[in-house]
């Protein structure tokens, strides 16, 4: 039987720190009695097809995993799609846009500990990108807690993946 041994990458590294380099990053979407996000540029009510930025992932992350805590949910059979939009607008050959990367159809109205709901591998985002909601299904009507931890690695950007 031959033994094989896969070269290191030197990625692996944990970094400069003694506690390495992965990054937990929490965004949190809370709304009203009446649907709409607090702390947003708009007080309407979250609708149909509504696309919510909860904030930024910075560039050099390699994002690997989310976790999406439902602690207060949403108007009954809401749903949602996670994922990133670059903030410039402009798409990325290497590593394209994806408004579903985290996942599609996430039930959103259900108190729920939700992991990332896709087998997509991990991406390096060699610019800012925004973390996206897309609300699906209904609008919302209610006052609601959702918290999204992205987990990254800070690995600075680079041209190849």
């Amino acid at each position: 039987m031959a033994k094989v041994t896969k070269k290191q990458a030197h990625r692996n590294a944990l970094g400069s720190t003694p506690w390495g380099n992965l990054s937990a990053l929490r965004f949190v979407l809370e709304t009203n009695a009446a649907g709409a996000a607090l702390d947003a540029s708009s007080d309407a009510p979250l609708a149909i097809g509504d696309v919510v930025v909860l904030g930024q992932i910075p560039a050099g992350f390699r994002v690997v995993d989310s976790a999406v805590i439902v602690s207060e949910g949403m108007t009954a059979t809401i749903t949602g799609d996670l994922g990133f939009a670059y903030n410039d607008g402009v798409d990325s050959a290497t590593v394209p846009q994806d408004a579903v990367y985290f996942g599609a159809g996430l039930n959103l109205a259900t108190a729920a500990h939700l992991r990332k709901a896709t087998s997509k591998g991990s991406v390096l985002l060699p610019k800012d990108a925004d973390l996206t909601l897309k609300v699906n299904v209904a609008a919302n009507a209610k006052a609601s807690k959702i918290e999204v931890i992205v987990y990254a690695i800070a690995e600075g950007v680079a041209t190849a993946q």
